[in-house]
């Protein structure tokens, strides 16, 4: 899978944004009007992006995230991050709405905004809304442009506090049945490692790349701690075992490729790390009741 769209590279694809908007410094922030008269769309690649976006759309439209589908009936919220890759396809004319985009180095001493269940793997990605929330949502993104717009001194400041407010808005509509209060302690900390060095494996660039951390104990040897720790910690906080979560990601990973590249099966069997591709479809076939080529087309 390609490298992840880098903020200069999605201003290099769209000439009709503004040049004075493409980044001058490590901390980015933009927004703009979708559907805009002076404002063009092009159709989004699958992949992962360099930046987190967040996109109000009305009208009909499918958003491919990871390995999931979303049919947007009428009016739809995104949230996207740079560890899952994505596309958006709309389906009908007269697509409006707004989309902003910021790299993590935007909410520098601002809060992590990469711990928010929006923004994390297995949260829930894609609102749609109804016409009283369309409203609530719109005014923020409306707030978002006159900050932007303006000339305010600490202009960032508040355009960071009204991204947060559009985030919590969100959670507060659709709260994630997995969502629960961060445990700071040593398992906390240990478990937020373990799934840090986990997604950091990914994308995998080509079809000879290889991961590299695969078992709890691969795991525990790069963390420096011993592997009965690591899987205390783990259970404690997530209540699934180290080898859950990994088979998990590990399925999500090969369904984005079986899916989205064009990759031999064997080729993504080696470089998720199974022995061989049999192992490998033996492994699918328990996941999904399906062979790797059947997955692919169905």
């Amino acid at each position: 899978m390609a490298k992840p769209e880098t903020i200069e590279e999605y201003y290099a694809s769209r000439p009709f944004l503004p040049a004075a908007d493409a980044p001058k410094n490590a901390a980015h922030f933009n927004i703009f009007r979708i559907g805009a008269p002076d404002i063009e769309d092009i159709s989004v690649p699958f992949g992962r992006k360099d930046y987190y976006k967040i996109c109000i759309i009305t009208g009909n439209s499918r958003i491919h995230y990871a390995d999931r589908t979303f049919e947007v009936q009428k009016r739809g919220l995104l949230f996207a991050n740079p560890q899952i890759p994505y596309n958006w396809e709309p389906l009908s004319s007269n697509q409006q709405g707004f989309s902003c985009i910021f790299n993590e180095a935007f909410f520098d001493h601002f809060g992590r905004i990469k711990d928010y269940p929006v923004f994390k793997s297995g949260g829930f990605p894609v609102y749609e809304l109804t016409a009283a929330e369309l409203s609530v949502i719109k005014a923020i993104f409306e707030q978002i442009m006159s900050e932007k717009e303006g000339q305010f001194e600490f202009r960032d400041n508040a355009i960071r506090t009204l991204i947060l407010q559009l985030i919590h808005s969100a959670i507060k509509m659709r709260p994630a049945d997995n969502t629960a209060p961060e445990k700071v302690n040593a398992a906390g900390r240990i478990t937020t490692l373990f799934l840090e060095l986990l997604e950091r494996q990914f994308p995998l660039e080509n079809a000879s790349s290889e991961i590299q951390l695969r078992s709890a104990s691969d795991f525990a040897t790069q963390m420096a701690v011993h592997v009965n720790h690591l899987n205390k910690s783990v259970k404690e906080i997530t209540n699934k075992t180290t080898s859950e979560i990994i088979m998990q990601r590990l399925l999500q990973e090969a369904k984005i490729m079986l899916k989205h590249t064009s990759w031999p099966i064997s080729d993504i069997a080696y470089a998720l790390g199974f022995e061989g591709p049999t192992h490998f479809s033996g492994f699918i076939k328990r996941q999904l009741q399906l062979s790797p080529s059947q997955y692919r087309n169905a």
